[in-house]
């Protein structure tokens, strides 16, 4: 039997239309594409459990530190209306470290926007009828899926608030991504009054998971789960780090218009270049971006001084005052993780993809300010399909 929600995904004209055999395909095939993509889609969210539940990655959130900066504006947005939060992505410990956030301050519950290769095994469960996530099929271009998760997106909407990674997926290189405008797209269409799109971001002094991601540099394939869940419990060993997360002004979809392309592709960058300007600065970025393959300490300071001057002018969200504290602060991290060797006052380089993976990080704070005003319309059509 279909519950209520999925009744009145099958009941929208975008998708009445599909199931009469509009794209190719008879009704009956169109049928059965559709219900499947709904029992996938299907979710529940039982949040009352996720603090006392013993999901196989516990352990690990008990070691990160939370720091929050102006949920303010969370609590605001949620009481005016709908609201989508957009978030860049660093980590698996991501979607459960930012709800985490939310309830700490009594904030309701988002639905997570989660890749389906998260849905099998313990933490599939956890996702699917614990915190409510709905899995996300990001590379495909069938009409079939594309169609009923646009639906399925803009009913959520009308009972829930939705957390999404504007990036897609994780950034294996650490700079922060393009935006992808597909879930953007289906929540403009969704029509819901008064909705809001939050950026917020989240910055670690280490991300869990960077001796894998440095390693790949870019995602070449995508890796069983249950393979990087091992790999990170191994890392987890030894591992403390302070977790930043940061949100942002709300930006009213009101202001573009659903049906434009080239609306929904502005509303995405500027949405991302929000994200950009909220995501800390931390001391290990900053070392690492200051980092010569051998250098004094006071000559690393000097360097990360000047950084800051220029970081300073871009408004950029910073965690520290001076290089001496940068330094001082990311010079234990770093050596315990294997990244740099600290000979009395010299540093020199151990791990060069780590350090890499960490100075790009701050890649979108350096470059230069790019106006989209003019944007092309074609580039806004290749850029607004769900398989972003």
């Amino acid at each position: 039997m279909l519950d209520e929600l999925s009744q009145a995904v099958l009941s929208r004209d975008e998708v009445v239309r599909y199931l009469k055999g509009t794209h190719g395909e008879s009704s009956d095939v169109a049928h059965e594409r559709v219900y499947a993509y709904l029992e996938e889609m299907r979710t529940t969210q039982r949040y009352t459990l996720y603090r006392a539940l013993k999901h196989p990655v516990y352990p690990i959130l008990r070691k990160i530190t939370r720091n929050v900066e102006h949920i303010d504006r969370a609590i605001a947005a949620t009481a005016g209306g709908r609201v989508i939060y957009a978030s860049d992505h660093k980590s698996h410990t991501d979607y459960l470290v930012e709800p985490l956030v939310l309830d700490d301050n009594g904030i309701r519950p988002p639905i997570i926007a989660a890749g389906i290769n998260l849905f099998a095994g313990p933490l599939g469960l956890l996702h699917r009828y614990v915190t409510g996530a709905v899995p996300i099929r990001r590379n495909t271009k069938d009409p079939a899926y594309l169609i009923t998760l646009k639906a399925y997106v803009a009913e959520l909407l009308r009972a829930h608030d939705l957390l999404f990674y504007i990036e897609g997926g994780r950034s294996y290189s650490g700079e922060l991504k393009s935006p992808k405008t597909g879930l953007i797209h289906a929540a403009m269409q969704s029509d819901t009054e008064n909705l809001v799109i939050l950026p917020m971001a989240i910055a670690y002094d280490i991300v869990l998971e960077d001796r894998i991601l440095a390693g790949q540099g870019v995602k070449r394939r995508q890796r069983p789960f249950a393979r990087e869940l091992a790999e990170m419990m191994r890392d987890a060993v030894g591992y403390r780090s302070r977790a930043f997360v940061t949100f942002g002004t709300p930006i009213h979809t009101s202001e573009y218009n659903s049906q434009s392309r080239r609306d929904i592709l502005d509303l995405a960058h500027r949405t991302r270049d929000a994200i950009g300007l909220l995501y800390k600065v931390t001391p290990t970025a900053l070392v690492a971006a200051a980092m010569r393959p051998s250098i004094e300490r006071r000559d690393l300071e000097a360097r990360i001084d000047g950084m800051l001057d220029q970081l300073r002018e871009r408004k950029a969200n910073l965690s520290v005052e001076s290089g001496r504290q940068a330094v001082a602060e990311a010079a234990r991290p770093f050596v315990r993780r294997g990244v740099l060797v600290v000979e009395q006052n010299r540093f020199r380089v151990r791990n060069r993809m780590m350090l890499r993976y960490y100075a790009r990080t701050l890649d979108h704070l350096f470059a230069p300010i790019v106006s989209r005003t003019h944007a092309s319309p074609t580039v806004a059509a290749d850029n607004t399909s769900l398989e972003d």
